[in-house]
């Protein structure tokens, strides 16, 4: 009797960080924001093609990374063919130019880097709490 009380005991010790980890974060009324006319939506970053300063392709804009409420990268894609072999970086928001080209109706986004330098750039892995 005297193991199985411990046991439980034990059991309800370790559950109970767990539990506090898993809580829902505090939330706040919602303030609601106007949305400017020249603003761009992730929808029209996530597959975007970025290229270099003479339209070739250089890579595409995988994900974003936001810290803080604040955009603090975009991960672009180098390299590979359909998903074998890319390398991935994290571009520094002010590194590539976004903009919308109405003539064309479609949105660029222009970087001063060829091909070779973004792949012998640092590596992004998706792993740890960024595992896909």
């Amino acid at each position: 009797m005297r193991r199985l009380v411990l046991t439980a005991l034990a059991a309800a010790t370790l559950a109970g960080p767990a539990f506090a980890a898993n809580e829902a974060p505090a939330t706040v009324a919602p303030k609601f924001e106007a949305v400017p006319q020249d603003a761009v939506l992730s929808y029209n970053l996530i597959g975007l093609n970025v290229t270099d300063a003479q339209n070739n392709t250089v890579g595409e804009i995988k994900d974003l990374a936001i810290n803080h409420d604040k955009l603090v990268g975009y991960i672009v894609s180098v390299g590979g063919f359909l998903g074998m072999g890319e390398h991935y970086v994290a571009v520094s928001p002010s590194s590539i130019a976004i903009g919308y080209d109405a003539d064309a109706k479609k949105w660029k986004a222009v970087i001063g880097a060829s091909k070779d330098q973004l792949k012998a750039a640092p590596e992004f892995k998706y792993d740890g709490k960024f595992k896909r």
